[in-house]
């Protein structure tokens, strides 16, 4: 799931809304686990929009391990909410048009790297 995320955070940044992320509360996330990957190891992350709804935004994914091979697959769902809201809130129209346009994303490839705080976090290459 990190690495899903790491993904969702360079696609939001790509769309200039980076503001997005964490702001949004994942309602949905499955995954097929086909191979075993370690923390530290690069994959490649292939993101797909698959759906902006009015509230929401579904997205595809495969990981993929060092050799190339599947290891999961699955599905993101995310909503939007406003800052004082209880529940979900539409999409602003300008933020509804970037996200109906981003379809499927150059894959990226993730590595564990340190921040210059020392912490682990993920960069893309």
């Amino acid at each position: 799931m990190r690495w899903v995320e790491a993904a969702e955070a360079v696609l939001l940044h790509r769309l200039g809304l980076s503001h997005l992320f964490g702001s949004t509360p994942r309602v949905h996330f499955e995954a097929d686990y086909r191979a075993r990957l370690w923390f530290g190891e690069a994959v490649r992350t292939e993101l797909k929009v698959t759906k902006v709804g009015t509230a929401s935004l579904h997205y595809a994914f495969t990981v993929r391990g060092a050799q190339g091979g599947e290891a999961a697959t699955g599905r993101m769902v995310i909503a939007h909410s406003a800052a004082h809201a209880t529940g979900s809130t539409p999409w602003p129209a300008d933020v509804r048009e970037l996200l109906g346009t981003a379809g499927p994303q150059q894959p990226e490839l993730l590595t564990t790297a340190q921040s210059p705080g020392g912490t682990p976090c993920a960069s893309q290459s």
